[in-house]
């Protein structure tokens, strides 16, 4: 069985938790679909080395065009590509459009995962103007026909249901992000730690994640304000998705300064040791997204040790268990597609006091990590997930639509 994977994102050019899923993914069928099953990566940018691993450019004619049409151009020239599979698996809208061209070109089946779905980011407008509505459109058509469609949580499979009604709820299934628990793990380094700016001997809270509306900074950032003068806060942020959040965070950031020490503001991308290093010296992790259909990076707070307050959006519920290990945050939402919660003021309150009542107890704090770390071991396993895709590859090879 020849299955393609289409994704915009494949090492090393990851930047999210969509490009970390199909790596980690791609190497857990390699290592367990059988012999029988060959998976052939085909991705945006830069050419690959790894063999097995294609990549594709923007088309010359349209390097100046809508970030929309550009991504449309590549998908055509994968599509034509995927001549030979026998399934395609796409993941996120911009290789959707590729799954689709290709089932109906071919007439093979097309699998698709939702990471996230566009009518429940309509912040994106402000990024892709008008390639907004087209992404929009592409991911409807794609997953409305696709044989089967991959939630990564329960709460995305609600939210697909609701936002496309025409899918039929048989052809969703839950199939779960996971964790590589080898290279995710507790690193004890306090003099990396220092270097990074968070000192171990002080109360910290650690945030990692791009600069988009969904993942909430902004509260994060005004929260901080309401947290004892001894925590510390400590950034991994990068990758605004507008010139205009980017301008929002730098001015908080500059506001909690003027208050209050032990604000640190990492805008690089750090390796993974450095990440483990932060979240292993952490107090907690934070996550206080609007809309997270499962946050692979809890995970990785987790299998470092570290406890969560998250938010209750989307699938960070089933992913960090409230009370065992880390807090979650009650998040009303307005139900327009923009995840704003209803009592802006209520939420920045309720994650402060949340944040507040996890530093003020190390060792709780401890405790509640460590059981993080068993339960990512024991329900986030690549291998379990790879072999869940795979029984899904057969099942809709034997009754494609």
């Amino acid at each position: 069985m020849r299955v393609d994977l289409l994704t915009r994102e494949y090492p090393p050019e990851i930047y999210g938790g969509a490009g970390v899923h199909v790596a980690e993914l791609v190497k857990a069928l390699r290592r367990t679909g059988g012999a029988d099953l060959d998976v052939q990566v085909r991705a945006f940018g830069a050419p690959r080395e790894e063999q097995g691993a294609t990549a594709y450019s923007v088309p010359a004619d349209l390097t100046h065009a809508n970030g929309a049409l550009q991504t449309m151009g590549v998908d055509l020239a994968i599509a034509a590509d995927a001549q030979g599979a026998d399934l395609v698996h796409s993941h996120t809208w911009y290789a959707n459009f590729a799954g689709h061209v290709a089932k109906m070109l071919y007439g093979i089946p097309h699998v698709a995962t939702a990471h996230s779905l566009e009518p429940l980011r309509p912040w994106k407008a402000e990024q892709l103007g008008g390639g907004y509505r087209l992404s929009s459109w592409i991911e409807r058509d794609a997953l409305t026909s696709a044989d089967a469609v991959v939630a990564v949580s329960e709460g995305m499979r609600r939210d697909l249901l609701r936002v496309y009604p025409d899918l039929e709820p048989e052809r969703v299934k839950v199939v779960y992000n996971g964790i590589d628990l080898t290279s995710w793990t507790r690193v004890e380094d306090p003099d990396t730690a220092r270097v990074l700016g968070l000192d171990p001997d002080r109360p910290s809270v650690v945030f990692v994640g791009r600069i988009t509306r969904q993942k909430g900074l902004p509260y994060l950032l005004r929260a901080a304000r309401l947290l004892p003068p001894d925590v510390q806060l400590v950034l991994c942020a990068g990758a605004p998705d507008t010139p205009e959040i980017m301008a929002e965070v730098e001015g908080l950031v500059a506001e909690l300064r003027e208050t209050r020490e032990g604000v640190v503001w990492i805008d690089r991308h750090l390796p993974r040791h450095e990440l483990c290093v932060l979240l292993s010296h952490a107090t907690t992790f934070v996550c206080p997204s609007v809309y997270e259909p499962l946050g692979i990076v809890n995970l990785e707070a987790m299998a470092c040790g570290a406890p969560v307050v998250g938010t209750s959006t989307g699938g960070i519920p089933e992913v960090v268990a409230h009370g065992v290990t880390g807090t979650i945050v009650p998040l009303h939402q307005l139900q327009d597609g923009t995840g704003t919660p209803t009592d802006p003021e209520r939420f920045v309150h309720d994650l402060a006091e949340a944040l507040a009542d996890m530093v003020s107890d190390p060792d709780r704090a401890r405790a509640w990590g460590e059981a993080g770390r068993l339960r990512a071991e024991r329900e986030f396993s690549w291998l379990a997930i790879a072999e869940r895709t795979r029984a899904l590859y057969d099942e809709v090879l034997a009754d494609p639509r």
